[in-house]
């Protein structure tokens, strides 16, 4: 389980340089969702080599697949357009610091509610108690 805590932190390190390289880039060509369509554009060419490379094909297996799945996209979409957008205005750490605490805030009630098949966790008083440490943490990052 280590590996894949250190992964996750990897990736959790990334958000923010993915939010500040992202809205450079926007501000350098002065077209956010431009840089945006950029950024997806590599990161599809990036998934593709790493699922032909592995094997993970799964292509024919989308069509039966819940269509409400695929809105994922979309939020990923929104994601990375509202960062670009709104992070050179708001700053990078206030706009991760709201990223983070929405992650907390639909990552308890997806565990807790078993939501998209997740492994139910229910938010008992100790954990309730740890994710509002964990967003006054964050929180407490963000005062000067």
């Amino acid at each position: 389980m280590a590996h894949y805590a250190l992964i996750m932190l990897i990736a959790g390190i990334g958000i923010p340089v993915l939010a500040a390289m992202n809205a450079a880039l926007g501000r350098h060509v002065g077209a956010p969702a431009s840089a945006a369509t950029l950024l997806f554009l590599v990161a599809f060419a990036t998934s593709l080599a790493v699922a032909l490379l592995t094997g993970s094909h799964g292509m024919a297996r989308f069509a039966s697949a819940p269509k409400h799945l695929f809105l994922a996209g979309t939020l990923i979409a929104f994601y990375v357009i509202t960062i670009t957008f709104i992070a050179p205005h708001f700053g990078i750490g206030n706009a991760v610091f709201f990223v983070l605490l929405g992650q907390l805030i639909s990552a308890a009630a997806i565990d807790h509610f078993g939501l998209f098949g997740a492994q139910v966790s229910p938010i008992g008083l100790a954990r309730a108690a740890g994710i509002t440490l964990m967003a006054t943490g964050v929180w407490l990052t963000q005062q000067v």
